[in-house]
């Protein structure tokens, strides 16, 4: 299923420009767009997860809800090409017919993507959860790893066929997670449906969503940008394949650590090293060292992706394990959203110091929720 949706998402960013370009909107727009997109899934999120978590009380399970998410994902991301090939030569109607089927595509995404990576929480007990996630972390660097090479065979199999490809994976990806996950017994969560929540735990799962998000944008920006300054030439391609070979093969062995020392306190450490690296990235250094620290990053990123989710469900009771994940997926999207409309024109210093401040700051949410929990506990 992460496969899936990440295979959607590289479509949907490589083909956007192409499409609003094809319709006669300025080059900015495609940032606007993600900008919008982003905030609106800020909201869209949480609820998404909220209505799945009712879901799973009445029905017993969440699949319904992520088979009509599913469904109309891939429906409208189908039309998208459609629109862009046969709306172009129509008019300003299909203009704003095009900007509409985008931005309604981006949320129904939001509609089973919380819902289904939930589920995380019923496919592994919670102490080997970290290791669990770490095969998302794992797909999520290996796509970024071969993204240059695949973007290449994405466009020349066109649009039609690339959305087609998409929808029929992600489509096939529901039908598995179906087929291994049956639907959990009601009776274990009706104890807990009226357990209350703590709303500032909430709050800090959004936050600490949100910093992760600035932070790894932040740093895949300057980082290359930096090794450009101190080598005076242009951004080199590798070091972001440095950046994603490292958190692939880092992603298992990482997710064993976390399981040992504690989700917490292995998501801790890694914020650290990821704001200290980002900080190092400020001392000339040459094209080697650059390497080094870059693997470095790489690694301490694989720390902090596999625990985000365990992170965000170890947080609530399993009868709210939507709105939890939701939470940190709309505290993403509002990062993402900010990093686009400010953070993305500081420049190389600035945007170094400003990626090491937001894994602190997530690192702060964190070790703040931790102690709330410990203070709970006693």
């Amino acid at each position: 299923m992460q496969g899936a949706i990440t295979l959607m998402w590289v479509t949907y960013n490589l083909y956007l420009p192409k499409f609003l370009e094809q319709f006669g909107f300025p080059v900015a727009a495609a940032t606007a767009l993600i900008i919008a997109e982003n905030i609106l899934s800020a909201g869209v999120e949480p609820l998404m997860g909220s209505f799945s978590d009712r879901t799973q009380r009445w029905l017993g399970t969440r699949f319904p809800f992520i088979a009509t998410g599913v469904i109309v994902a891939s429906v409208l991301f189908m039309a998208i090409p459609a629109i862009a090939l046969f709306g172009a030569q129509v008019g300003t109607v299909m203009r704003s017919i095009l900007i509409i089927a985008l931005i309604a595509w981006a949320l129904s995404m939001t509609i089973f993507r919380s819902p289904a990576l939930s589920l995380l929480g019923r496919y592994a007990i919670n102490s080997q959860m970290p290791l669990a996630a770490s095969i998302l972390t794992l797909v999520g660097a290996v796509t970024g790893a071969i993204g240059p090479v695949a973007n290449q065979a994405l466009l020349k199999l066109g649009a039609p066929l690339t959305f087609t490809i998409g929808s029929l994976v992600l489509l096939g990806a529901a039908t598995l997670l179906r087929s291994v996950a049956p639907p959990a017994p009601n009776s274990d969560t009706v104890a807990e449906t009226h357990e209350p929540l703590d709303w500032s735990r909430l709050g800090l799962i959004f936050g600490a969503g949100m910093g992760i998000a600035i932070g790894f944008r932040l740093m895949l920006t300057m980082v290359p940008l930096r090794l450009a300054e101190s080598a005076g030439s242009g951004a080199p391609s590798w070091i972001l394949l440095v950046l994603f070979v490292a958190i692939a093969l880092s992603a298992l062995p990482t997710g064993t650590l976390a399981v040992r020392l504690g989700n917490s306190r292995a998501m801790l450490i890694g914020l650290g090293a990821l704001a200290i690296a980002l900080s190092l990235c400020l001392i000339n250094l040459s094209s080697a060292g650059v390497a080094a620290l870059t693997a470095i990053l790489g690694v301490a990123f694989s720390l902090v992706s596999n625990g985000t989710l365990p992170f965000a469900l170890s947080l609530v009771p399993p009868v709210r394990a939507g709105l939890a994940t939701g939470l940190f997926f709309g505290g993403g999207a509002l990062g993402v959203s900010l990093f686009f409309s400010l953070f993305q024109k500081l420049n190389t210093s600035q945007g170094l110091v400003g990626g090491a401040i937001a894994f602190l700051f997530a690192a702060g949410c964190i070790a703040l929720c931790q102690k709330r929990v410990n203070s709970l506990m006693y």
